[in-house]
């Protein structure tokens, strides 16, 4: 049976990718972005005509997700996933010299808005049959790993994984199961050409892995093929 999907960042790289596969297996994919009538997606929906909806969504503005909550009410959502994410300056992000400002932009899309959104459409997902809440988390937030640089994008990664093992708590009771994925070191414009894995490698994994979790595997820490991860 189809189901219908939730992807913010849905424009390039992950998202992308995972929009492609969902409208190709013949699910129904609410696609938001800053630009949702960029040509990728408008290409997609050309060739998968009634599946995908296109949704503007600046995740980081409480007004964005308020207009886009409106236009998507009443709408059941199986699976919402938090895939927006940026990584910053690829300089000054190290213990000793770190770009202030840049950690506060970071912060605001990689931290805030995955709880910003999930809290929004938190009745949609209530609405579905499925009731899943993904957020595209990183190894590098990992405080296991004992790491040494990348200070304003690891920590925004581990924020963001206790952020929303506090929102699953927050959920449970309402049988919405909440998970945090690495999706590997993948070969997108943040990760580069020299990267281990394409988009639809990754992508492909994690819609394996979500499908096949629930419950038992809320507030867990993975990769994409399902693998947990120390936090």
């Amino acid at each position: 049976m189809p189901q219908t999907w939730m992807l913010t960042g849905a424009n390039r790289g992950i998202g992308l990718a995972m929009t492609a596969e969902l409208l190709r297996r013949g699910d129904h994919v609410v696609a938001a972005a800053r630009d949702p009538q960029a040509k990728a997606l408008a290409e997609l929906a050309a060739a998968h005509p009634g599946q995908l909806t296109p949704l503007a969504l600046d995740v980081t503005s409480d007004e964005s997700v308020a207009a886009a909550r409106t236009a998507l009410a009443g709408r059941a959502v199986d699976v919402l996933l938090n895939n927006a994410g940026v990584y910053g300056p690829r300089d000054r992000q190290s213990g000793l010299d770190v770009d202030f400002d840049a950690w506060r932009e970071v912060f605001e899309v990689n931290v805030y808005a995955p709880i910003r959104v999930a809290q929004a459409f938190l009745p949609n997902v209530e609405a579905g049959q499925a009731r899943k809440i993904a957020t595209i988390s990183s190894r590098m937030g990992s405080l296991a790993a004992n790491p040494g640089n990348a200070l304003i994008y690891r920590s925004s990664k581990a924020a963001v994984n206790m952020a929303m093992v506090v929102f699953g708590n927050s959920v449970r009771s309402r049988d919405v199961s909440v998970m945090l994925f690495h999706p590997g070191w993948v070969q997108t414009d943040m990760g580069g050409s020299g990267a281990d894995i394409t988009p639809a490698h990754s992508a492909g994994g994690l819609i394996r892995t979500i499908d096949a979790s629930g419950m038992a595997e809320t507030n867990s820490f993975r990769d994409y093929a399902g693998e947990a991860i120390a936090w």
